[in-house]
């Protein structure tokens, strides 16, 4: 079995909620919002990163507006919308809900070792 193959997907899996997370906190464009990711050791490239904001957008959780720039093209910023915003309420809550279950049974692992 391939360790990284593993962690890739578990970060997969997580990559959607903290996306929402992020535009919750402002409106980013793409670059932004890859320089937060990595600052956490969530790396990710811009090919994953862009078709998951098209499909966010096109299911109605992010809205964008277009900015000029002084240092280039104009460029996206995404936005949250309001569905957007509940669907990420929604998604908080299932992950407390799985954190807390697996952190049970790991901690519980751990402990009867």
């Amino acid at each position: 079995m391939n360790i990284e193959n593993t962690k890739a997907q578990m970060r997969k899996g997580i990559l959607e909620f903290c996306i929402l997370s992020i535009l919750k906190e402002k409106d980013c464009y793409t670059s932004e919002i890859l320089d937060e990711l990595k600052q956490v050791k969530l790396v990710v490239v811009e090919g994953t990163v862009y078709p998951l904001l098209t499909r966010l957008k096109n299911d109605d959780f992010l809205g964008y507006r277009w900015e000029e720039s002084t240092s280039g093209p104009p460029r996206k910023y995404y936005c949250l919308t309001e569905k957007g915003d509940l669907f990420l309420q929604e998604l908080a809550k299932t992950w407390d809900e799985l954190s807390k279950a697996v952190n049970q049974i790991t901690i519980k692992t751990t402990n009867d070792e």
